[in-house]
């Protein structure tokens, strides 16, 4: 009996090289659709390997660095292929983020190889600046003075599969308290135990890659690990064909699983809540029975709009629990009809831990700081950070900052989150590097944002300031106050409204309590997230 597709590209999952055989098997699949153009599986692994053999003749070997800040195009989908078929380390780049964030990250990860989209060339020159890492810095989708255009960069390279593939990794930042993001290391399992994994996700997600009419889409930026590894890495790995939304919008996107029949895809709470948003004439307009499975994560959802989603799609969503340091815990919806609110229930119970304040593991039922376990095979570090590393540590254990308990079935449900961290539509926001930026206005005196109830973002961003004494509190002095911010931090992360107080709380240390200020905002709230 001949091999299957999904069989014989779990042969060579070890090197990076999944791709190349569906392209062998099934040279006219579809691989990715987008508004920036199509290509089939054969044409994928052409572009792929041209890239491979551009990225060695510059002298890039296994476990090199490579840096990539690009909106959703196919070129984003042929770099981190490439990145992964030859054993580099890759960091996509948010490009959401202030022109000195991404030079920060790109020298920080010590890039050896630069890849970024025209459309945020004003943002990305600083990286070349008094860089000695980069031996390479390629342009997509238009000129960027000082970088080698993309088709010039693959011209003349072979189309040929590479010798000697080697699987590559991956290191995503996160945002730090510090106000510089942190890289996140992961010792990622082997090869071998990294391609059973894939075989895991693919069924899980109910793929039927010898069918050749899945469709997976793309619905976030591909630097988020939501749209990375659940809609392109899996699909593609699967010979599974995506397509690619490079701005979301909600009836945009009804519109494309009907003509499409979407099959698969992610999406974050808040683009829940616009899709309700829509008009029932709109909502009814579009025939979405293909869909068959859909993962939501990044952000808390709340259970209103959670019951709302399902009776709309059906009981296909399911939910991830997860941070940029490892993975907790998924919930079919089977599973979470049967136990609102719930984040799922781990397949080990010691992969999750409920401690307190003092470092005792809590009974069931009682709330306390969720921590998971940092799994020997997949542990993490921040890049060239110990203190960082060991200070959200205890035991085995890391945590993000999420509060929470386990039931007396073992079903974890969060609860709460320490006050640094906000979650605002699925994205990380740590308050510390927008109060530095406010404090430089001349009207202020002490600042501190905080994670505000949002029916759309789950959190939204507060800042709360102190004048000086002799300035006054008016409306137009928070309009300029959020402007004077938007000259230094991504458009993502500013606050979306400011209230003045008349003096911050702080310790007898001086720290803010900046969980005192946030409470204000979620009292009367069972939940705090």
């Amino acid at each position: 009996m001949s091999q299957s597709i999904f069989e014989a590209a779990l042969a060579r999952a070890a090197e990076g090289m999944e791709i190349a055989v569906v392209a062998e098997m099934d040279p006219t699949r579809a691989a990715v659709y987008s508004e920036f153009g199509d290509l089939t599986f054969e044409q994928l692994n052409n572009k792929i390997n041209q890239l491979c053999h551009k990225l060695r003749s510059i002298g890039l070997k296994e476990g090199d660095p490579l840096a990539l800040c690009c909106t959703n195009r196919p070129e984003f989908v042929i770099v981190a292929m490439a990145s992964n078929r030859i054993g580099a380390r890759l960091t996509p780049v948010n490009w959401h983020l202030a022109a000195d964030e991404i030079s920060y990250i790109v020298k920080d990860c010590e890039a050896k190889a630069f890849f970024a989209d025209a459309q945020v060339g004003n943002k990305v020159a600083g990286a070349l600046e008094d860089n000695q890492n980069l031996a390479l810095s390629v342009s997509i989708g238009g000129d960027i003075e000082g970088f080698e255009a993309w088709n010039n960069a693959l011209e003349g390279q072979s189309e040929a599969n590479p010798e000697n593939p080697v699987r590559g990794t991956k290191m995503l930042y996160t945002s730090g308290t510090s106000g510089r993001p942190k890289g996140v290391l992961r010792h990622e399992p082997d090869a071998a135990k990294a391609a059973q994994m894939g075989v895991g996700m693919t069924m899980m997600f109910q793929y039927q890659p010898e069918t050749g009419k899945d469709k997976a889409l793309v619905t976030g930026p591909l630097y988020h690990a939501g749209p990375f590894y659940l809609c392109m890495n899996t699909p593609l790995f699967a010979g599974i064909s995506i397509v690619i939304m490079n701005k979301w919008e909600p009836e945009e996107t009804l519109k494309i699983v009907e003509e499409h029949k979407i099959t698969h895809s992610f999406f974050v709470p808040s683009m829940f809540v616009r899709l309700l948003q829509l008009d029932d004439s709109v909502r009814n307009k579009y025939n979405l029975s293909t869909l068959r499975f859909v993962i939501h994560g990044a952000a808390p959802c709340s259970i209103d709009t959670k019951k709302a989603m399902m009776d709309w799609f059906g009981p296909i969503i399911w939910e991830l629990f997860s941070s940029t340091e490892g993975n907790g815990t998924f919930v079919s919806p089977q599973e979470w009809l049967a136990k609102p609110g719930t984040v799922g229930k781990p397949s080990d119970p010691s992969q999750i831990k409920i401690f307190d304040d003092e470092g005792n593991e809590v009974p069931a039922g009682e709330s306390g700081r969720v921590f998971l376990k940092n799994q020997e095979d997949s542990r993490f570090e921040y890049y060239k950070d110990e203190e960082k590393t060991k200070s959200i540590q205890f035991n085995g254990y890391f945590t993000a900052g999420d509060l929470g308990h386990i039931d007396e079935d073992g079903y974890l449900f969060l609860t709460g989150r320490s006050a640094e961290v906000i979650i605002s539509g699925g994205v990380n926001i740590y308050p510390q590097e927008i109060d530095d930026v406010i404090a430089l206005h001349p009207a202020v005196a002490d600042v501190a944002c905080v994670g505000v109830p949002s029916e759309e973002w789950g959190e939204a961003v507060k800042a709360v300031v102190q004048l000086k004494p002799e300035v006054d509190a008016t409306d137009e002095l928070g309009k300029e106050l959020i402007s004077f911010a938007s000259e230094k931090i991504a458009r993502q992360k500013l606050p979306k409204g400011v209230d003045f107080i008349g003096m911050l709380p702080r310790s007898a240390a001086g720290k803010v309590q900046r969980r005192q200020l946030r409470d204000t905002y979620w009292e009367g709230r069972d939940r705090k997230i």
